[in-house]
């Protein structure tokens, strides 16, 4: 009974992170309901141009876009919200109307070339001489370099942790070993990739201090990078993994048959 129960246990948790890795990764391939809700990291640049116009003392026009079918990169103007996936990213005008990037493998997590891409050429040269060349939110090729490898770090993990649900259904000793192991290979890549991403977040909400204007008089300059959800459910695959490994490991120690 008890390696029946250890067996279930091991199952359902490694299950339970299975459906979590692929609701991750269903995160931004496009704009309906579900996919929507999910991103690994959120930028809000809705105040941006308010920021603009203090800083300038003139009013900003054109900057912006109300038009959610305009393709994404091609100065037709800066949307609202921007939000990205494992697969590509989307921006929107209002919470519920945008566009997403076409969907690609490994998809890299470049914000500042994808939002000034978005700008007329008057406002991405405004934007390049706001934001030094040295901020975090400016390096593309390191962001995009870490995004690149917790995109492969994940799938791989995803994959692992199939093979370690799958091989726990069969009774032998032989696939309760292999299941513990795919069960532990798969707790660290997602610990790895979780971390990688988590990072990235930190490393880029240092924007949200940035300000424009001299004191007193100076103001946020209206970029605001949150995490989304899509960290939060690796993470809680993570624990899941955690939790479905002490089980498969116990069982494979003690099974017989």
């Amino acid at each position: 009974m008890r390696g029946e129960i250890c067996v279930g246990l091991g199952s359902f948790f490694s299950l339970a992170a299975l459906f979590l890795l692929i609701f991750m990764q269903l995160g931004q391939i496009n704009t309906s309901s579900l996919p929507r809700s999910i991103a690994m990291v959120k930028i809000n640049v809705s105040t941006y141009g308010e920021a603009l116009a203090q800083a300038f003392g003139d009013p900003i026009q054109g900057l912006y876009t109300s038009n959610a079918s305009l393709p994404l990169e091609a100065q037709d103007g800066l949307r609202q919200l921007y939000e990205w996936g494992m697969y590509s990213h989307c921006a929107y005008v209002v919470p519920h109307e945008g566009i997403c990037s076409n969907s690609s493998a490994g998809y890299r997590f470049t914000p500042y070339d994808a939002i000034t891409n978005d700008m007329a050429a008057n406002y991405s040269a405004f934007t390049n001489a706001i934001i030094p060349g040295d901020a975090t939110f400016r390096d593309s090729g390191t962001l995009g370099s870490l995004s690149n490898s917790a995109y492969y770090l994940l799938l791989i993990g995803t994959i692992t942790t199939a093979l370690a649900f799958v091989l726990g259904l069969t009774r032998h000793t032989v696939t309760f070993l292999a299941a513990t192991v795919f069960s532990l290979l798969s707790t660290i890549l997602v610990l790895v990739g979780a971390a990688i991403w988590t990072s990235i977040v930190k490393k880029t909400e240092s924007i949200n201090a940035f300000v424009v204007g001299t004191p007193p008089s100076s103001i946020p300059l209206g970029f605001a990078v949150t995490m989304g959800t899509g960290i939060y459910l690796a993470w809680i695959a993570w624990a899941c993994l955690v939790l479905a490994f002490i089980p498969y490991m116990l069982v494979s120690c003690t099974y017989r048959g």
